[in-house]
């Protein structure tokens, strides 16, 4: 869904998808005396007791023998840490063994040998071939953004408002010290007759005179030794730092607080105190949003200097243009060429530097979501020069990035070219530029998207994930940082993630299909290589079960687009409809997220739920509406400044496919989703109520006002600046025109979607006097459920609602 839901959802679906069998490898297939699986809400909403948890954050040793992993075993309260050798079976490491173990997020030296990571705080490293671990500091203070410096020998952290680099086998050094200059101190001038005393008194007497000469020299001296210091205010704060490997130039980037900015509150009602507590969670779309500045001092000379220069780019137009469509691919002509600070602010990042400490360059996004510029900047004056720059009508699509540095952007292995990834074509691909200025050039191209892209090991190679086999799946290809042919890795139907070993000999991943969760296959990194299954997440009892693998199809909405979806039908799983020819269509959450595909699905409750709809003899359409993720940009922005425009015609046009083309009764069709699903019943039920006899909208988005800046920003600009936009696409102001039945669920305590947009909405139905409607609340849940008993009561008022107000009106 939402910015925040996108990367919630991702969350949500290594939290809660999987449960792992009783031993630690268990056989792939069920054993004869499984139990058979029960098809009912109770027993599909176990969630991971049932499926399991999904093994996740792949990483190998230095020596490419060991691949390790998390995985959550079940009945265990967390996950631990496994490794493979040769083959399964996976083996679970020890407490201590663990901490020699390479942590699951990290920075790795430049032998892909050594990863320095922060742990409880500190900064440790382990040496993955010598099973060796370096606790490189133990302090009070926490400790963050760890990154190996002086050519592998000292790693270089933030804490509080400095910047340090410390020696791996100790000693401490100050980089930069941010000064909080507070409040200017102006002391009161001297008056004449205080200027003549001062004045006589160094004449008259020479202890006064030595005591001047030797404070001034006292005071130099401090000066010299003391670290560089980087003057910010009491409403500034460093929020990340990075040292040049010559030690010349350090990067600060330094964050404003959102001054004046409104957070709201979350109550939680269910406490230990017995008594209703609050929670600070986040402010609401176009209120004053943190900005970051990028610093660059001078370790030598003590200079400071703030990036600037010319940015490529027009100026916005005073309206928002209804029109969206991206710039073209060549890089803007000089005339082209604005300092956006004349009229807007941008988001600065920390740059990546070349292995020389020649170029920095850096990713800027202007704070209006329009504008992307790749920058070359000069340390010495701030200045920057455009290498590429992209824009778009609608929202710039970002480069992903990682916690501990730059994904899908940094520079080849020549350190004079930089690589990135960019939507300008429409499709999401892999191109590079001279970091010293030239052509921009394309390593990858096609109706297709390159959804990740690393240096191998190596670094002469690129290994790619990409839709190249098809939109609904996620192959992984390497390719030379040159560009040119693609060499195809996996060749098994459906999702993967995976990890070479630095020797580039072996290939761990993660694969999943449409009815097989996620597990750790392992295999030679070769075109064809069979693969070896490591891991058995789910209960035999659910492997036991014939899950389908869902039929994908397409249909064509009203204004030609062909709309990708799954269809569940109660024929696939042996049984006869129902005559009265009931349909539900299910509408996934987080906006931009892909639901159609061919690969295990973040709402696997739902997949299951599905079933359990078609063994009652209901049709099933789970479409990837306009918005959704997989389709390139048109179909991405295809819902800018109108949320609940063209995203609710294809959910509505895919009613009318169900009627045409599979013989429901258009009577009786029900929807349902959550979260940006939620939303997008609500205004199904509001805007077109003849569709759909019933909706259930499950922690809806009822006024986008109210939701979160950084999402709601890039889809409908600022409410301020444009109230047309979330007028008509807020459901709250079309509530008036309810005529089907309405379930609303939502978890009290909330902190994506405010339980208050439910309470505001459930306001506005009593004011208009409907009666059509119910409400379910979760006192303990958030936006993504935990509980297994909240799941099935929502999923029971669910089936409810469908039976008695769909099936059986």
């Amino acid at each position: 869904m939402l910015a925040g839901m996108i990367a919630l959802r991702r969350t949500l679906a290594a939290a809660v998808a999987l449960v792992l069998a009783a031993s630690p490898l268990p056989a792939a297939e069920p054993t004869p005396t499984a139990p058979p699986f029960a098809l009912t809400v109770d027993s599909i909403m176990r969630g991971p007791r049932l499926v399991g948890y999904p093994p996740e954050e792949l990483r190998w040793s230095g020596d490419s023998r060991e691949l390790f992993f998390e995985w959550r075993a079940r009945d265990e309260e967390e996950a631990a840490t496994w490794v493979v050798s040769a083959g399964p079976p996976p083996r679970r490491l020890s407490d201590d063994e663990r901490k020699r173990a390479p942590a699951a997020a990290g920075v790795w030296d430049g032998a892909a040998r050594r990863i320095a990571f922060v742990d409880e705080g500190d900064i440790a490293v382990v040496d993955t071939v010598a099973r060796s671990r370096t606790q490189v500091t133990r302090t009070t203070e926490s400790e963050g953004n760890p990154r190996w410096a002086r050519r592998d020998t000292a790693i270089t952290f933030t804490r509080d408002n400095g910047f340090y680099v410390v020696p791996v086998h100790g000693g401490s050094d100050v980089v930069i010290e941010l000064l909080d200059a507070g409040p200017a101190k102006a002391e009161p001038p001297l008056t004449e007759a205080q200027k003549y005393l001062r004045d006589e008194e160094a004449r008259l007497l020479k202890t006064v005179r030595d005591a001047a000469e030797k404070r001034k020299k006292a005071e130099e001296k401090k000066k010299k030794a003391a670290p560089p210091r980087l003057e910010i205010t009491d409403k500034q704060s460093l929020s990340d730092a990075l040292l040049s490997p010559d030690d010349r130039h350090a990067f600060v980037l330094v964050e404003d607080k959102a001054d004046g900015a409104r957070v709201a509150d979350v109550p939680r009602y269910v406490t230990e105190s017995a008594y209703a507590e609050m929670k600070p969670a986040r402010t609401k779309a176009g209120d004053v949003q943190e900005r970051k500045h990028l610093a660059v001092m001078d370790l030598q000379t003590g200079k400071t200097v703030w990036a600037s220069g010319a940015f490529a780019g027009p100026a916005p137009s005073p309206r928002p243009s209804p029109v969206a469509s991206p710039s073209p691919l060549p890089s803007p002509s000089p005339s082209a060429i604005v300092d956006p600070r004349k009229y807007r602010d941008v988001r600065w990042t920390i740059p990546v530097v070349s292995r020389d400490g020649r170029y920095a360059v850096a990713d800027v996004i202007s704070s209006d979501n329009k504008d992307r510029w790749i920058l070359a900047l000069d340390p010495a004056t701030g200045d920057s020069r455009v290498l590429h720059h992209a824009h778009d009508d609608a929202w710039i699509r970002e480069t992903d990035t990682g916690s501990y540095g730059s994904s899908n952007f940094g520079f080849l292995p020549d350190d004079r070219t930089v690589f990135f990834t960019s939507e300008h074509t429409g499709w999401m691909h892999l191109y590079s530029v001279p970091a010293d200025g030239g052509s921009v050039r394309a390593l990858t191209s096609g109706r297709w998207e390159v959804s990740a892209a690393d240096l191998a090991p190596g670094r002469r190679t690129f290994l790619l994930t990409t839709t190249e086999a098809g939109a609904g799946e996620r192959q992984l290809y390497t390719m030379p940082v040159e560009g040119g042919p693609r060499t195809r890795l996996t060749t098994t139907t459906g999702w993967h993630t995976g990890a070479l070993s630095p020797d580039e000999r072996r290939l761990g991943t993660v694969h999943s299909t449409s009815n097989r969760p996620p597990e750790v296959f392992l295999a030679a990194a070769r075109p064809g290589a069979p693969a070896t299954q490591v891991t058995t997440s789910p209960t035999a009892e659910w492997l036991g079960h014939p899950w389908l693998d869902p039929e994908l199809v397409t249909y064509r909405a009203r204004d030609g687009a062909m709309v990708a979806a799954r269809l569940f039908l109660p024929e696939r799983l042996g049984k006869a409809r129902d005559p009265r020819k009931p349909a539900v269509i299910f509408i996934h959450g987080a906006g931009y997220l892909q639901n159609a595909h061919r690969y295990w699905s973040s709402y696997y409750r739902e997949y299951m739920f599905h079933h359990l709809l078609a063994d009652r003899g209901y049709v099933v359409l789970d479409a990837d509406y306009r918005g959704s993720a997989g389709y390139g940009r048109d179909w991405r922005t295809g819902i800018y400044r109108h949320m609940g425009g063209k995203d609710l015609e294809d959910v509505l046009d895919g009613a009318a496919y169900l009627v045409a083309e599979h013989g429901v009764d258009p009577a009786r069709i029900g929807t349902y989703g959550g979260s940006y699903g939620g939303f997008l019943t609500l205004m199904a039920l509001f805007t077109s109520p003849r569709t759909f006899a019933a909706g259930a909208a499950l922690r809806p988005v009822t006024d986008w006002a109210h939701y979160r800046h950084g999402y709601t920003s890039d889809i409908l600009n600022v409410p301020q600046d444009d109230p047309e936009a979330y007028r008509r696409s807020s459901p709250i102001y079309f509530a008036e025109g309810l005529e089907g039945a309405l379930l609303l669920c939502h978890g009290m305590i909330d902190d994506n979607v405010y339980f208050q947009d439910t309470v505001r909405l459930v306001q506005r139905l009593i004011e208009l006097r409907k009666t059509n409607w119910e409400l379910a609340v979760y006192p303990i849940e958030r936006h993504a459920f935990e509980d297994e008993t909240s799941w099935a009561d929502e999923y029971r008022r669910v089936l409810e609602l469908f039976e008695t107000r769909v099936r059986n009106r």
